[in-house]
């Protein structure tokens, strides 16, 4: 008797937030919640805080309107299986992908997500990537809403509220250690601030312009690094500062310290923000059929 073949599949990180990477061109896998939380199992599984599925865009419902502009989209998944709307570590490292596989070039790349196209920069060195992340959109502390607050080990924090293309939590603490173990999703009131869940970055200072941060990720629980969180804080931290690009005119760039590493994020005088930071391919292999049924 034959065995059925495997599934391929490539383990990358970005600032060692990881992740499983499934090649599916013509979306022909079906990717279950279930499949998903078993892959990214750190003892039965791969192990990973999500899966990157690799989709030509005309090949997927949710990116049809994308395909003159992207190619490919990115069909992210939280561990748990759960569907998120985007992930900047995520994005970097399918781009890191599509250059591997000869499916980009070093330079501009366009990357179709839930959150709508966004543009990659491969630098020719094979060294740094960059994403355009698109413009935050942030919750005036003074719009006339309640506060918003997180509780953690025994701190309670208020919050800024900022969107990434998916939803934050931004509370500024004075020491890391604050934040506990973080093994379970962080209270934030009241609830119906983040419908759809949250994930929430505790920071501090390090200097001028440069902070550092933890994160637990909606759906993924504590992890090394969060891109689109990187930039949330970014944003925040220069408010606080009493910077603002598209006021001032001119771009502000933040050193972010991450678990796993470190990014630069600029926020320019349009609202563009721009991540650069390491994307690594490790590994390359097949998957148990047993583990996607």
């Amino acid at each position: 008797m034959t065995s059925a073949p495997g599934v391929p599949f490539l383990k990358g990180h970005g600032t060692e937030n990881d992740f499983v990477i499934i090649p599916d061109p013509d979306g022909l896998l079906d990717l279950s919640p279930e499949a998903v939380a078993r892959l990214c199992d750190r003892r039965a599984g791969i192990g990973g805080d999500g899966v990157l599925r690799v989709v030509r865009s005309a090949a997927h419902p949710e990116a049809k309107d994308m395909a003159d502009e992207a190619e490919w989209f990115m069909d992210y998944r939280n561990s748990d299986g759960s569907v998120a709307e985007m992930c900047g570590n995520g994005a970097r490292v399918f781009a890191r992908y599509l250059e591997r596989a000869g499916l980009a070039r070093p330079g501009e790349v366009a990357i179709a997500t839930r959150a709508g196209v966004r543009k990659a920069h491969i630098a020719e060195d094979g060294g740094h990537v960059t994403i355009a992340m698109g413009a935050a959109e942030l919750t005036e502390p003074d719009d006339g809403t309640d506060e918003i607050t997180v509780s953690v080990a025994g701190h309670t924090w208020p919050v800024r509220k900022v969107g990434m293309g998916n939803p934050h939590a931004v509370a500024f603490v004075s020491d890391l250690a604050d934040a506990g173990r973080l093994l379970e999703a962080p209270t934030v009131r009241p609830a119906a601030a983040y419908p759809a869940g949250v994930n929430v970055e505790f920071v501090v200072s390090r200097g001028p312009r440069h902070v550092a941060l933890r994160v637990h990720e909606r759906g993924a629980g504590e992890t090394r690094s969060c891109g689109t969180g990187a930039c949330a804080v970014m944003v925040a931290a220069a408010r606080r500062d009493g910077a603002d690009p598209r006021r001032d005119g001119a771009s502000v760039t933040y050193t972010v310290d991450v678990p796993g590493g470190r990014l630069e994020i600029t926020e320019r005088p349009d609202g563009e923000i721009e991540m650069a930071g390491p994307a690594v391919i490790v590994a390359e292999g097949t998957i148990d059929p047993a583990l996607l049924p």
